[in-house]
Formats: C-alpha cells, sequence, structure tokens
C-alpha cells in the first residue's frame, strides 16, 4: 500500500477520534450515534497509522506530496 495521505490530514484525522471517543465516554453522544462514533474513530485511527485511506485511492485523491 502506498501512503496517500498527509501529515496534515493524519493529524486531523487522530483530534477527531479522540474527539469522538470523548464525546461517547463523557455520555454526551449515546446509543446509535455514538456507537456509529466509535466506529468512525476507529477507522480513522487505522487509517492515520497506516498512512492510506482506501477511499482516496478509489478517488484518485491523495494529501501527500508525491516522490519520485
Amino acid at each position: 500500500m502506498q501512503i496517500n495521505m498527509g501529515n496534515l490530514d493524519r493529524v486531523l484525522r487522530v483530534i477527531i477520534a479522540i474527539s469522538l471517543a470523548l464525546l461517547f465516554y463523557t455520555g454526551t453522544v449515546v446509543g446509535t450515534a455514538g456507537v456509529v462514533g466509535l466506529v468512525v474513530a476507529a477507522v480513522f485511527l487505522s487509517t492515520a497509522a497506516i498512512g492510506n485511506c482506501p477511499l482516496y485511492t478509489m478517488l484518485g485523491l491523495r494529501t501527500c506530496s508525491r516522490k519520485s
């Protein structure tokens, strides 16, 4: 897998994932919306960790600079 996410994109995904998890664990967002938020947080954390977003690949997007 090639990296297709830049550092800013990865950092933003981690911040959003932490925010979603905190909203769930503090009880601000509960029920189905809370579980969906946790799933989104897990996806964001995993894609940020590996640096590859499958959706970006399907759409032909890149947020990182191309290396020769």
